[in-house]
């Protein structure tokens, strides 16, 4: 039986809450991936080309700070890694989290929240993050039923 884990970024709770029936559904600890630095609403603006997200948004080398690094990591095989899709792609803030860790052999399963697109090019973006893990793009905003299928791929 594999030890899994649900990390997760979350910027107005709607990942949160997935990531809450992804881990009861299947069986896994809950890690909530938190900035040093926490967003405000103002930050979240993409309308406003100087907010924070749209800075790091349009900055691929921008690594958010953390506010811990206590995800002990080597304990799991399975890591399901839950963000907001930010301009087509994961938020900087998850590269920061993968590269906080040796995700080596491990096996990492996406899931994300989106006002309307789907993972976009975030698979794409994440390998050189976590190059000896195998990333899998899981779903965009699960069902119920999604997150099931989600729970069962392990």
């Amino acid at each position: 039986m594999s030890k899994k884990l649900v990390a997760y970024f979350s910027a107005s709770g709607n990942t949160a809450r997935l990531a809450k029936d992804l881990a009861k559904a299947a069986e896994a600890d809950l890690y909530e991936i938190r900035p040093a630095v926490p967003y405000t609403s103002a930050d979240l603006n993409w309308q406003n080309k100087q907010s924070r997200s749209s800075v790091e948004m349009s900055d691929h080398s921008s690594r958010p700070e953390l506010a811990d690094k206590s995800a002990d990591i080597a304990a799991y095989d399975t890591i399901y890694v839950g963000f907001p899709v930010w301009w087509y792609i994961a938020p900087t803030i998850i590269n920061s989290f993968l590269e906080s860790y040796d995700f080596s052999g491990k096996k990492i399963i996406l899931f994300a929240t989106s006002g309307g697109s789907g993972f976009g090019k975030a698979v794409q973006n994440l390998k050189s993050s976590a190059p000896d893990a195998e990333i899998i793009e899981g779903r965009v905003n699960p069902s119920a039923k999604d997150i099931e299928k989600l729970s069962a791929m392990v």
